[in-house]
């Protein structure tokens, strides 16, 4: 009786065992398509403020509680991040991210994977994190881009602006 169970499980087990290891080597899975490299750009900023702050009257202070008598009246709500990203001299992405948060307060994310033939590459990366203007933050490199290579595009705002890592 134990030699028929034993059977019969390994009877149902083999083609598992034969399924599992055919869909552990193929399909081939590629993070990059052969002679790419990757370009990746990755932002989490809060942007300035819509409107700057105003300074509240001494009558519009007497109305206040005491405990809220603030001298200075700053609306909460943040401007939305614009980022575009050039490639030898074409936008190639571009897009306007609205601050997080219910009352629009908090940082903007953004996070895009582009792939590009490897080689020598004039990349620019611009951002402006203000209601309105041209661009407040721009960085322009020549990169050569081995193919499989990683650029991450990122933005320190420590460090006064983007930074390139990689590539």
């Amino acid at each position: 009786m134990a030699f028929l169970r034993l059977a019969a499980q390994l009877l149902l087990y083999l083609p598992l065992m034969a399924l599992i290891g055919t869909f552990s080597t193929s399909p081939r899975f590629e993070l990059i398509p052969p002679g790419d490299a990757l370009v990746r750009i990755s932002i989490i900023h809060a942007a300035q403020r819509k409107q700057e702050c105003r300074k509240r009257t001494p009558e519009e202070l007497a109305k206040l509680p005491p405990n809220m008598r603030a001298t200075l009246d700053c609306p909460r709500e943040r401007a939305p991040l614009s980022v575009e990203l050039e490639v030898d001299g074409a936008v190639v992405f571009r897009r306007t991210v609205p601050p997080a948060g219910l009352r629009h307060d908090g940082a903007a994310s953004l996070y895009h994977r582009l792939p590009v033939a490897a080689g020598r590459h004039r990349v620019v990366a611009r951002m402006r994190d203000r209601a309105d203007g041209p661009f407040n933050y721009q960085r322009a490199e020549t990169l050569e881009l081995a193919p499989g290579a990683q650029l991450l595009i990122d933005f320190v705002a420590a460090k006064g602006g983007f930074d390139f890592r990689g590539g």
